[in-house]
């Protein structure tokens, strides 16, 4: 996740030229999107490919998969939507990435953790 700087800023600008405006409104409607849309495409596709990096059997990672995911997406949503609505709402575009890359130091613990238990 170190290296998603490029794929997160590139869904900033699609987010901005969907959604251009920086009011209250416009920052809840990034924010749906972000959290209805990116976050449970990135962490089905993050959570299986770590299992598959560390050679873990196809069977065995879907079935990880299918542990997994629920609680992680859950405790997604405790954390990302009031940064994320902040972010949008108060955070210039260029600073987004790095206000993100910051809470994401805590999240990608969590994530480590949770892609690398058995």
């Amino acid at each position: 996740p170190c290296h998603l700087g490029p794929v997160v800023g590139g869904w900033y600008k699609v987010l901005d030229r969907f959604i251009p405006g920086t009011t209250k409104v416009d920052a809840l409607k990034k924010m749906l999107l972000d959290q209805g849309g990116f976050a449970p495409c990135f962490l089905g596709c993050f959570l299986p490919l770590v299992g598959a990096l560390n050679g873990l059997p196809a069977q065995d990672n879907w079935a990880k998969l299918q542990r997994d995911y629920p609680d992680a997406l859950i405790t997604n949503y405790y954390l990302w939507p009031a940064v994320q609505l902040a972010n949008f709402y108060l955070v210039p575009l260029h600073y987004r990435l790095a206000v993100v890359q910051c809470v994401a130091v805590i999240w990608n613990s969590y994530l480590s953790w949770k892609a690398h238990r058995l």
